[in-house]
Formats: C-alpha cells, structure tokens, sequence
C-alpha cells in the first residue's frame, strides 16, 4: 500500500499543514523548541502511527474472532538516541476491564506485532530524497 502526503510550511514558524488525501492535520513544535505546541511534533506522529495501527489491526482481528473485548489501550513510547542512531520504541497494551486469558494475550501479543505499522519499522527503511 502506496501513502501520499504533503507538508507546508510558511513563516509560522513549525507550523505545518500536512495533507493527505482529503485529510488535514497540523503539525508543529513546542514552545521549548521555539514552536507555537499547536500540534502533534514530529515524534508525536510517529508513535501515533505505531499506537494507532496496532490498535486497528488488533480491533480487526478481535471483532474477526467474536470476543467481546470493548476497549483497546496502545500507549506508546518513543525515545531516540541521536549519539548511537538508535530509537526504541515501547508499547504497553491493555484493553480495559476486560478479563482475558492468557492463551488469548499470548495470540494478541502475535498479532500486535503483525501490525503493518510495525512491519515497516522493524524491516530495512530507505528514504530517498529529491530537491526539485
């Protein structure tokens, strides 16, 4: 699957307009890096990438198997080491009052890491830049 987005940036500084298919969100830096913190920073949209896919994917898959499991947590953590070029993210997973056993966590656990998001940052990552 082949994504298409657009950032616009003008004079405001960091704040970006971000447009992708009919969609737009704003994205922008905190104040303590000089931004108006009027929208998710950089890192912000990363970890809601992970945070909301693997929810998706764990929603598909739970509805997929009939189990009533209303609510679904995905909290993540992103800390980047720029010294090591290393990042790690952690993810906490809970899905409310919910009581599930084991066996079924053990599969839930499986299929969190299935998410296509997860996928992309565990696999080999490319960019390609082009100034035109």
């Amino acid at each position: 699957m082949g994504v298409k987005v657009k950032a616009t940036l003008g004079t405001d500084k960091y704040y970006t307009q971000v447009i992708a298919g009919e969609n737009t969100l704003i994205t922008d830096e905190p104040l303590a890096q000089g931004g108006g913190n009027k929208g998710f920073n950089p890192y912000e949209i990363l970890a809601t990438s992970l945070a909301s896919c693997t929810a998706a994917t764990l929603r598909m898959y739970i509805d997929r198997k009939g189990w009533d499991i209303p609510q679904i947590n995905v909290e993540v953590d992103l800390e980047n080491y720029p010294q090591t070029k290393s990042a790690q993210f952690c993810r906490v997973i809970d899905f409310g009052t919910s009581e599930i056993g084991e066996d079924i966590k053990d599969r839930l656990f499986k299929i969190a890491d299935a998410c296509p998001i997860h996928k992309i940052l565990t696999n080999n990552i490319e960019i390609l830049t082009k100034i035109s």
